[in-house]
């Protein structure tokens, strides 16, 4: 997959390990967003529209499981952890001229490696109301910016107290979480990136890396360094 390279939103008839054997492969299904370096993947059940892209260079191997057949029983997407022996597996599964027998036996060790960790996906609900809609454009364009509501106000044509509003009736969070939420996923390709933290905190409106984890930890309840950790 070249950098930029987008699936539009598909399901499966069957479960997917989402994985990148090389580079980064981003995922969303509905608000919920991920990033996946080679020592993450993600489970998608069967029937679960996702979009699946690359914020980079990347190579990606589709698993498939059939439900029917599957020990894997998760009925919701899960973030799993790819460790070493997990990726052997997985490209051994994935080339060719596997014996049945052979196949079965490597499939029943990568069931038993599947891994999840207890994350809790980013979150970026878009506003229906285009004058939140033209705030949310801005964010999302630069995280960074260190603009509050007052002046966003004078851009999109409407009171600050609107906006407020607005953001809390249509996305269901308040504006300063929201624009956490924005932050936080605009850190995630830069972090599996192995940019170093100080400067990812700057690149995404910080003012220090140890700000930064702690907003992470909030949010996903895990650090970075244990979210993409090897």
């Amino acid at each position: 997959m070249s950098a930029g390279t987008w699936y539009a939103s598909h399901d499966h008839d069957r479960h997917q390990l989402v994985w990148a054997a090389r580079g980064i492969v981003a995922v969303g299904i509905g608000d919920e967003y991920w990033v996946l370096p080679p020592t993450r993947a993600l489970w998608v059940p069967a029937g679960v529209g996702h979009r699946t892209g690359a914020p980079s260079r990347a190579r990606m191997l589709g698993i498939y499981a059939e439900p029917g057949s599957c020990p894997v029983s998760w009925p919701g997407p899960r973030l799993v952890a790819v460790r070493p022996v997990l990726r052997e597996l997985l490209e051994y599964l994935a080339g060719e001229g596997i014996t049945d027998d052979a196949r079965r036996r490597a499939e029943a060790v990568a069931f038993d490696l599947l891994q999840p960790i207890e994350v809790v996906p980013i979150t970026v609900p878009l506003p229906a109301d285009e004058r939140a809609r033209v705030v949310a454009r801005v964010l999302l364009a630069d995280p960074a910016d260190p603009r509050g509501l007052a002046e966003f106000g004078r851009l999109a044509g409407a009171a600050e107290r609107t906006l407020a509003r607005l953001f809390l009736s249509e996305c269901q969070v308040t504006f300063g979480v929201w624009r956490t939420q924005v932050r936080l996923r605009a850190s995630l390709p830069l972090l599996a990136e192995g940019m170093p933290l100080t400067a990812v905190s700057r690149r995404v409106g910080y003012s220090s890396p140890s700000a930064f984890v702690a907003a992470f930890r909030r949010a996903v309840g895990i650090p970075p360094g244990a979210y993409f950790g090897s």
